[in-house]
């Protein structure tokens, strides 16, 4: 049976997220502390020391880079960056998956923010054979991705010889996590490896796949530290030094050209404002739920309530609604992308699916209702 926060409505399948004595999440507990304990006036100062001693002094080089994809986070992040604080930033992109033209319009956009854009377009060949591997191999078709948008930034850092990279939220902070991840201003090389979404695998796993080479690999190969250390790379959360809150943000945004999804919520949840500029992504958060059992609808309500916006009781409502939809329209798309059947995908989503939490038939196969959803073993509470 699963287990539920007494606050929020995350289960005690999430990865790493602890409850206390109380029935109350991690998660739960850093929104009490963002709201009460953090003084966000002390680390607005401490933000604003630190981009000064890394601004360029002669004007020959960019201030920081800002890693986009041109969603909701990240040109959140440029606006501040460069209306907010004047500086002078690179961004940095590494192409989607398979990118939506809402997300094409949504990164054309934020150029016009003022700012340079470096769009990095992967080898198909090779990011394909990666993307249908990491499916097979840890059941998440946006492997490869969680790797590059992390590595091309601090590549671009180290040869442009940027030292400030700044980033936007800090998600174990937002969704529950270690507390050496939650409390970290910092992402390096060691938060990638234990926080970065890698799922046990490397990427020396991939060598080999296809016919994949180390030389193939070279953009989602991290810096040495040696060459870290000669550039003096630094990555910073813009999360930890002001509170984050993505409606909020979205709100801003909007009056800068930000595209929302104004036609319905994205697949999966009931919003529409997140993973905007990816056509496959509701087949990566409903792998999610096989896996756990909450999916982005969860996310999204757990923020929702630990920031007051809904009750718990309207999150439950929720969650009940959207969770866990079979995605019909991202496995269309991925489908698209990969030339894998139907048959293909739906068996390794079954080989993912967590029978202790979902309810099986006489023969051992999973119950769906009418519209081919799992059926959860537990009721929300």
């Amino acid at each position: 049976m699963l287990k539920y926060c007494k606050k929020c409505v995350m289960p005690n399948t999430k990865p790493d997220l602890n409850f206390d004595e109380d029935g109350v999440c991690d998660a739960c507990r850093s929104a009490e502390r963002k709201a009460q304990a953090i003084d966000w006036s002390a680390r607005k100062k401490e933000f604003e020391e630190i981009i000064q001693r890394y601004k360029s002094k002669d004007g020959k080089n960019y201030d920081c880079i800002v890693p986009v994809s041109g969603g909701k986070d990240s040109t959140y992040q440029t606006y501040i960056i460069k209306h907010v604080y004047k500086l002078n930033p690179l961004c940095v992109c590494f192409e989607p998956t398979y990118q939506t033209p809402r997300g094409k319009k949504n990164l054309d956009n934020l150029s016009s923010l003022g700012v340079d854009l470096v769009y990095f377009r992967k080898n198909p060949v090779v990011y394909k054979k990666m993307v249908i591997e990491g499916f097979k191999r840890v059941g998440d078709n946006e492997w490869p991705n969680h790797i590059g948008i992390f590595t091309v930034p601090v590549n671009m850092a180290v040869k442009f010889k940027i030292p400030l990279l700044i980033w936007g939220e800090n998600s174990q902070l937002e969704y529950g996590g270690p507390a050496a991840a939650r409390n970290k201003n910092t992402l390096d090389r060691r938060w990638l490896e234990e926080f970065g979404g890698l799922l046990g695998n490397r990427l020396d796993d991939m060598v080999g796949v296809g016919g994949i080479t180390k030389e193939d690999l070279l953009p989602y190969t991290y810096p040495s530290q040696e060459e870290l250390d000669t550039v003096g790379v630094t990555g910073l959360f813009l999360g930890y030094y002001f509170p984050w809150d993505a409606r909020r943000q979205v709100a801003v945004i909007k009056n800068y050209g930000f595209n929302v999804k104004d036609d319905g919520p994205i697949e999966g949840t009931y919003t529409n404002y997140e993973n905007l500029d990816e056509s496959t992504v509701g087949l990566h958060d409903y792998l999610k739920f096989v896996k756990y059992g909450f999916g982005r609808a969860t996310d999204h309500a757990c923020l929702d309530i630990r920031n007051q916006r809904i009750s718990r009781a309207e999150g439950l409502m929720l969650i009940k609604k959207y969770d866990g939809k079979y995605p019909y329209y991202g496995i269309k798309k991925f489908m698209e992308y990969t030339g894998l059947t139907k048959k293909d995908v739906d068996g390794i989503i079954d080989s993912f699916t967590n029978k202790q939490i979902f309810e099986l038939d006489d023969d051992g196969n999973f119950k769906r209702d009418i519209a081919g959803n799992l059926v959860l073993k537990s009721n929300y509470e």
